[in-house]
């Protein structure tokens, strides 16, 4: 409990000095985001290396290939993010505040899911087959959208979202950083506090083959909670400083697939081991090795891929701005 406390007590003063340096409403420098994206990053490896020294290596290896695979999987988060940000026209001043608040919110949701993904593997080790086959399932639905390439994509409001707004009333426009105004007499939400309930709200649909997936990589609940906790407060810089090569990373989505069908592969062997059946069980630094490589060859092939379609549309272009021979005509 002690420990429980004093980690959370430290996120808390991280996650508070972070939002006092960036009280003040501005839009946000790419050298800004790499400053503190490199500062998260920096804070999650002292974390784990602090595990090494205290704990031993195989708390701090699951602790790397969790944050590796948690981070790597909240890039997806980074596409419906950009969605939301056009549908409810956030100003670029206001975005770094809607992305604070909105990480929080799903920062304490994932917590509950943690909870109650720890109660229920301890009570029911069966579990880590439907986990498995869960995020098998996840990663063949993933390969499925990535071919079929929907281009003309648009966020659309949960169920929960579009009860809360019936509830209370949305404002018309942005009223500065407020969250609630009086409009006619009535108190009434701001968009500002929909769209930070938008995008912590959405993050659960993420969670549902994240968390499955670090569980699938260690059963201590005090791990799955540090690296979601570090692969989220960073997500923030992170949106801002790679934003424009989202649409770059082209083959993100096959990457992902493979990574959440390894380790469901990885959970129906450990299930089987803990059934007693004699199987081979997966490491943790072959898997923190498959994760890592995965993610390079990805992004290799993604920027291969869009180098060739961006030399390709030129070609085009320039063949359709040459002279046309009168001949020809």
């Amino acid at each position: 409990m002690t420990l429980w406390v004093l980690t959370v007590g430290g996120l808390a003063a991280l996650i508070a000095v972070d939002f006092l340096i960036g009280r003040k409403p501005h839009e946000v420098s790419v050298k800004e985001a790499g400053i503190w994206t490199a500062v998260w990053v920096a804070l999650a490896c002292l974390f784990g290396l602090g595990l090494l020294l205290f704990a031993g290596g195989a708390p701090a290896g699951e602790f790397f290939a969790g944050f590796v695979t948690e981070k790597s999987l909240s890039v997806d988060n980074l596409f419906v993010f950009v969605l939301i940000m056009a549908k409810f026209a956030v100003p670029p001043r206001y975005q770094q505040r809607v992305l604070l608040v909105g990480v929080l919110i799903a920062l304490v949701l994932r917590a509950v899911f943690i909870a109650a993904g720890a109660a229920i593997l301890t009570s029911f080790s069966w579990v880590f087959y439907l986990f498995g086959a869960f995020l098998i399932w996840t990663a063949w639905k993933l390969v499925m959208e990535a071919r079929a390439e929907a281009e003309d994509e648009e966020y659309e409001e949960n169920k929960l979202l579009q009860a809360v707004e019936r509830r209370f009333g949305v404002a018309d426009r942005y009223h500065g950083t407020k969250l609630w105004i009086r409009q006619n007499g009535k108190r009434v939400m701001t968009p500002m506090l929909v769209v930070m309930l938008a995008i912590g709200t959405t993050d659960i649909l993420f969670a549902l083959d994240s968390i499955p997936a670090i569980f699938g990589l260690t059963q201590d609940p005090y791990i799955v909670f540090t690296a979601n906790a570090f692969a989220l407060m960073g997500l923030r810089q992170l949106y801002f400083l790679i934003g424009g090569l989202l649409k770059k990373l082209v083959h993100l989505s096959y990457g992902l697939s493979v990574i959440l069908g390894f380790i469901g592969v990885k959970l129906v062997l450990h299930a089987l081991h803990e059934s007693g059946v004699h199987v081979p069980e997966i490491s943790i630094p072959v898997s923190l090795g498959v994760i890592c490589a995965v993610l390079a060859v990805t992004t290799i092939t993604s920027l291969l891929a869009t180098r060739k379609q961006t030399a390709a549309k030129e070609v085009r272009e320039l063949d359709e701005d040459a002279p046309r021979d009168s001949v020809g005509v």
